[in-house]
């Protein structure tokens, strides 16, 4: 069952971004890459649609006409013969170059009669590298942690007074929007002075998201959770 909670997270929180950042502002490309890698995470529908004209505009999606494809020349019965959504990358997972479910879509993906592909994915990189982006265009978002795009999103979402959208993002604790490859790498010192924990910790104090973020299917309690010190202190936002 898709997880319907984070689904309705990251495309509100694509929509507040988008209201309160700047229109030529480059690093909104960043905080979404960032947002929908978060979502890949867990077991969530495709959800790019919900918002493609946000995305579109904001230069994180790219659209074309089918044969615009690199392959279709050498293909163009395949390509003509799609009559529905489809992610182009085929996922065999006994392939030498299998690179996890979540890379389907990689090579980009067709909702007939338009052909799209996401900034910094295979197919991005090689319609940059035909000329068929340049400029910004052909920039790789930039890569961004969780925790900061999490921050850029609390402080739109204050300006836009969505306190349950702040609170949806909070209750994922610590552990999980500072997590690498590893879990969590810092300690709770650490984590104290980093100015996007600081940031988001002040927005939930200032607009009482606390409660909210407590009453999530999302929010661990302290007695469950893996780093008992990180999350005593995280549900405590008056302490700095």
């Amino acid at each position: 069952m898709s997880l319907h909670e984070i689904e309705d997270l990251v495309a509100e929180s694509v929509r507040v971004l988008d209201a309160r950042t700047g229109p030529d502002d480059p690093r909104v490309r960043g905080w979404f890459a960032a947002l929908y890698t978060f979502q890949s995470g867990y077991d969530c529908s495709f959800t790019h649609f919900r918002v493609m004209d946000i995305l579109l505009r904001r230069r994180y999606t790219y659209r074309f006409p089918v044969d615009r494809h690199p392959d279709y020349a050498e293909r163009p019965a395949h390509f003509d013969a799609l009559t529905d959504f489809t992610g182009l990358r085929v996922l065999d997972e006994d392939a030498p170059d299998f690179a996890g479910h979540d890379s389907w879509l990689e090579d980009g993906y067709v909702d007939p009669p338009f052909l799209y592909c996401d900034a910094g994915t295979a197919l991005w990189r090689r319609l940059a590298a035909a000329g068929e982006l340049q400029g910004p265009d052909a920039v790789p978002p930039h890569r961004t942690p969780l925790m900061e795009a999490v921050r850029q999103v609390a402080v739109a979402a204050e300006r836009e007074r969505d306190h349950d959208l702040i609170a949806g993002w909070y209750a994922f604790g610590g552990e999980t929007l500072l997590a690498g490859p590893a879990g969590c790498p810092f300690d709770v010192a650490e984590i104290a002075e980093m100015p996007a924990v600081r940031e988001l910790r002040a927005v939930v104090r200032r607009t009482g998201a606390l409660p909210a973020a407590r009453r999530s299917p999302f929010a661990v309690p302290v007695e469950f959770a893996d780093d008992h010190d990180l999350a005593s202190w995280w549900w405590q936002p008056q302490a700095h």
